[in-house]
């Protein structure tokens, strides 16, 4: 016998779901644009940049959190003569953000 109590306990289990799911993809797109901009600021583009912005996606599942992203491009900068620091790479990792969600709720439209 279901309850009032079961359904909504599934359907806050299938919201929570969704909502990790969408966190993912937001992340997932998030790092590939920032792996575009940082490809951009190395001088790369068409496929080279396009293979970076994989390897940025990549590197995000090395361990939890945005810190292997983070590391991986602010390395890949300073190593490529740019100069910047870690808040100049999480300023735009939080821009990105943004966009990434825009361009997602865009593309469900």
């Amino acid at each position: 016998m279901s309850t009032t109590f079961d359904d909504r306990k599934k359907g806050f289990e299938t919201k929570f779901q969704k909502d990790q799911e969408l966190q993912f993809k937001v992340n997932n797109r998030r790092n590939k644009l920032l792996g575009l901009w940082a490809a951009a600021q190395l001088g790369k583009s068409g496929e080279a940049a396009d293979a970076y912005a994989k390897e940025v996606v990549m590197a995000d599942f090395d361990k939890p959190g945005d810190e292997d992203v983070l590391n991986k491009v602010l390395k890949d900068l300073t190593d490529g003569g740019q100069a910047t620091d870690a808040a100049a790479v999480r300023k735009q990792m939080t821009k990105l953000l943004d966009d990434a969600k825009e361009q997602l709720m865009n593309e469900s439209k």
